[in-house]
């Protein structure tokens, strides 16, 4: 079993999911494994996966879900099974899209391996010179507001929450984070940051900066066929308020 796990949720991912460049990668990184969940796809996704699968079962597995349940149960599912296992040092999820290019698993991994004390590297999309961040200006910007939404909710100066790429350290806490479902279905990963701080006594918070760390991105784009509809964004502000409601109120009463 590999030291390193990490989720690829997969819905409807046939003619989009970058077999090629998952195949190089995972061949160079031979302590590196994937679990791809199919989230009930209606298309030839499965068969895809499974090829995968044969070709290299050391590395590449496939969970499936019976029916289409959204990214947030997906990546819940696939974290919980990882975690049971108790062989990965490390777990995570990435964007089957690959806007975050594989490469950065190497940087996320140094984060984490050069500090024990590191619980969580977040992928951060910050535009500077140098770097190579190419969003829509428009999902830009909105995700800019929710991001100073989160971070007044959570009492958090966290920058980008959305970004599909996270590795966490197993711990004894961990699986905590993943083991009710959660309230939304694309915004899950601000349920994640809440869940980690009301695992915390209020010392435990004050150390978040040693504990949580924003990796930022040399590269990443926005990939044509995004599972987010203008339905998704509409619905942000109700999915910020649902998750104040289940746990900004907590946090901000201890």
């Amino acid at each position: 079993m590999t030291s390193t796990q990490i989720i690829v949720p997969c819905f409807n991912e046939a003619d989009r999911l970058d077999v090629d460049a998952f195949r190089r990668w995972a061949a160079d990184h031979p302590v590196v494994g994937f679990l791809f969940v199919d989230d009930g796809s209606t298309d030839g996704t499965r068969a895809v996966l499974e090829a995968l699968q044969q070709a290299r079962p050391e590395q590449f597995r496939v969970l499936i879900q019976a029916r289409n349940q959204g990214k947030a149960e997906a990546v819940r599912s696939g974290m919980l099974q990882l975690i049971d296992e108790g062989d990965a040092q490390i777990v995570g999820f990435w964007d089957a899209d690959l806007a975050t290019p594989l490469d950065a698993i190497d940087d996320f991994l140094a984060v984490l391996t050069k500090d024990p004390q590191i619980e969580m590297a977040i992928g951060a999309r910050v535009r500077l010179l140098g770097r190579a961040i190419e969003r829509n200006p428009a999902r830009h910007y909105v995700g800019r507001v929710a991001a100073t939404v989160v971070s007044n909710m959570l009492g958090l100066a966290v920058y980008d929450t959305q970004c599909g790429a996270k590795l966490f350290r197993v711990t004894p806490r961990l699986r905590d984070l993943f083991k009710e479902p959660f309230v939304t279905r694309w915004v899950f990963d601000v349920e994640i940051l809440a869940r980690w701080l009301l695992s915390r006594s209020a010392a435990e918070r004050d150390q978040v900066e040693e504990r949580i760390v924003e990796v930022a991105l040399m590269s990443w784009r926005d990939v044509a066929g995004s599972r987010l509809t203008p339905a998704d964004f509409a619905r942000t502000p109700i999915d910020l308020w649902l998750i104040y409601w289940h746990y900004g109120r907590a946090l901000r009463r201890r």
